[in-house]
């Protein structure tokens, strides 16, 4: 009889452990639904270019060698878990901040914006390339970490980082929101922008912050997942156009939602790694937005 309520016992801690690990699955699609096709779409609107975003702009490779750094070098240390997220997402955070900054500091000195873009696919070779040294020199724990991380393995998110990742999106969200208004200004023009009292050096800070933390507190907890800032506005144009700035917000956050949920599930079925399936639905959509484009023009 103690037996048997022991394994009672025993069976009932398993599915609140599998629940909890389901709960946070869910939780962390919902996150990075919000996160990265926002971060996306800020970007978009402050370029003014629909293909700009936290991958093509090298913002997330950067994150990711960021994040590469400290797995390799940090694994003498003896951390509780918690700090060990902590300092994970601001490594990721760091990195993309300086990205950020190097690339809006180009962009003053540029007149043509799709130099970013060319940049960016520059930076991003440069951090894959230094992320494969390191890969290489890299001692097989700390390999295998890096790996699993880089999978965007989200079935491995905690409650802890599931709680620090939601303070960073809420803090994102709230510079988001303040950006929206002076991002209306800044797509009628420079001049106009001014002329309506927009504090254009403001907007690009804002633009600046929000974006990067949005899509590295990601990147840092999920893994580099690629492409989907760039293809739900896309999509969010095409399903409701015209329509006010901070509509598109709202609908670019409940698609994104959407989508990321559904690749989970997509995920846990087939056992292929997240940022797998995301290049391989997000990569084809941006080949035709580019033939869309040539046509166009």
């Amino acid at each position: 009889m103690k037996l048997g309520f022991l394994d009672f016992i025993s069976s009932n801690s398993d599915n609140s452990q599998i629940a909890q690990l389901r709960i946070n699955r869910v939780l962390a699609m919902l996150l990075a639904g919000i996160s990265i096709p926002t971060s996306g779409f800020l970007l978009q609107e402050y370029f003014q270019n629909p293909l700009a975003g936290p991958s093509v702009l090298g913002i997330t490779s950067v994150a990711s060698l960021s994040v590469a750094f400290y797995i390799f070098f940090s694994q003498d240390l003896v951390l509780p878990e918690f700090l060990q997220n902590s300092f994970l997402s601001i490594s990721a955070i760091g990195g993309s901040l300086v990205l950020m900054l190097i690339l809006l500091a180009f962009s003053n000195r540029f007149q043509d914006k799709s130099f970013l873009i060319i940049f960016g696919f520059l930076v991003s070779a440069l951090a894959g390339a230094v992320v494969s040294i390191l890969q290489f020199y890299a001692e097989n724990q700390s390999l295998k970490n890096y790996i699993l991380w880089s999978f965007g393995a989200n079935n491995q998110v905690s409650t802890n980082q599931i709680w620090v990742l939601s303070i960073i999106v809420i803090i994102g969200l709230f510079l988001g929101f303040k950006s929206i208004k002076p991002l209306i200004g800044n797509s009628l023009g420079t001049s106009y922008a001014q002329s309506l009292g927009v504090n254009l050096n403001q907007l690009k800070f804002l633009v600046i912050i929000t974006s990067s933390l949005l899509s590295a507190s990601v990147t840092a907890f999920l893994g580099p997942i690629l492409f989907i800032g760039i293809v739900v506005p896309h999509f969010c144009r095409m399903i409701f156009n015209p329509a006010k700035l901070w509509q598109q917000w709202i609908l670019n956050m409940f698609l994104g939602i959407f989508i990321m949920e559904f690749f989970s599930i997509i995920s846990e079925l087939s056992q292929f790694p997240l940022n797998v399936i995301t290049s391989l639905f997000g990569i084809p959509v941006i080949l035709a937005m580019m033939m869309s484009n040539k046509r166009t023009v």
